[in-house]
């Protein structure tokens, strides 16, 4: 279950970047910050998989 947990914190971390690229392109901060508060969220929850893992072993 960890594996897919990992994808779907990437898939979520992947569309804050797209998020935050269209943003800049389009010169919207709002969705500029909601781009990077989706990154934080996918990289903390990818962190989170991780102490996990450390302690499955």
């Amino acid at each position: 279950m960890s594996f897919i947990d990992k994808a779907k914190n990437t898939a979520e971390k992947v569309t804050g970047e797209v998020k935050e690229a269209v943003g800049k392109a389009t010169d919207n901060k709002d969705l500029q910050a909601e781009g990077k508060k989706d990154q934080a969220k996918g990289d903390v929850k990818n962190t989170v998989e991780d102490v996990k893992d450390v302690f499955k072993k």
